[in-house]
């Protein structure tokens, strides 16, 4: 039998460095951090999104021109584009091609429908200032002084649905995120019981040596919170991939023009881990004072 040599011994610490459940738990983890990361960048896509719809709409209008008397169709457009294109505020008025017309109304009648016999409208497509666009009873008034039977569609009923689309897209993303976030913190909050219970005569022994409430539960909060911080990175790591993926794959627009990813999106979630630590301190340190009063 060797001799006791005190310079070589080391104290244990007080919790194992490794725990069987640590991997199951920065597995659950990862996924809840990767699913939120995935929400912020479909969410900041969407928004995106809305504002380009929105910007184009609320630069540009349409105008529905009808024929009157024995004037023609293609003479009451003409008339109807001079018309606009003196209003202030109109950068641009342009009849649309008879084709053009035709081919718009395919996809309701198609396309072996006699189009050439029907008396399809025809369309005038302005362009309007961003910075001073006309008013609609501006234009109103430019198409009524030029003898123009004309409807003016100013996009507002389509604007109007695109916000309501961005506000409900935003709030939605902010709900999955506080339920991701509200999962994280249960899951975490669990794991902390099953080792505090785990380590029940570590901890009796702890206060017996008069140990107190709050080193206690550090102990436990720096644990759990380096396993969320590891957790949050590869969840992040992940989303980013796919998010990277995403914006190289479909060029400047992204995956789709519908769902367009910038790369400041995936500087938005480079928060996360530190965000992921933070619930995890948190719910630990939570879940360790209320099982430490329960022991008294």
């Amino acid at each position: 039998m060797s001799a006791f040599n005190p310079e070589r011994w080391k104290p244990a610490p007080l919790l194992p460095k490794a725990d069987a459940r640590d991997g199951s738990l920065l597995f659950v983890i990862a996924v809840l951090v990767f699913l939120a990361c995935l929400t912020c960048i479909g969410a900041l896509a969407a928004h995106r999104a809305a504002e380009g719809w929105n910007s184009q709409l609320q630069g540009s209008a349409t105008v529905v021109v009808r024929p009157k008397g024995i004037e023609n169709a293609d003479a009451s457009a003409a008339r109807a584009a001079e018309a606009l294109a003196g209003v202030a505020g109109v950068a641009e008025a342009r009849v649309l091609e008879k084709e053009k017309a035709q081919a718009l109304l395919e996809p309701w009648l198609g396309e072996e429908a006699l189009l050439d016999d029907l008396p399809v409208p025809r369309l005038v497509t302005l362009e309007l200032s961003r910075r001073n666009p006309p008013t609609t009873a501006a234009l109103e008034a430019s198409l009524a002084a030029a003898g123009v039977d004309a409807t003016l569609d100013d996009h507002r009923l389509w604007i109007a649905d695109i916000e309501r689309g961005a506000s409900l897209a935003r709030w939605t993303a902010l709900g999955v995120f506080a339920l991701i976030a509200a999962a994280a913190a249960a899951v975490i909050g669990f794991a902390t019981r099953a080792g505090l219970a785990a380590h029940h005569d570590t901890i009796q022994v702890l206060h017996l040596y008069g140990a107190q409430r709050g080193f206690i539960s550090r102990l436990f909060q720096l644990r759990f919170a380096r396993t969320a911080g590891l957790a949050g990175l590869l969840g992040a790591g992940a989303a980013a991939i796919i998010g990277a993926t995403a914006r190289l794959t479909g060029g400047g627009m992204g995956l789709t023009p519908v769902l367009p990813v910038a790369w400041t999106d995936l500087a938005a979630i480079a928060p996360a881990p530190l965000l992921a630590a933070a619930v995890a301190a948190l719910a630990a340190r939570q879940a360790c004072v209320g099982l430490l009063k329960e022991m008294g």
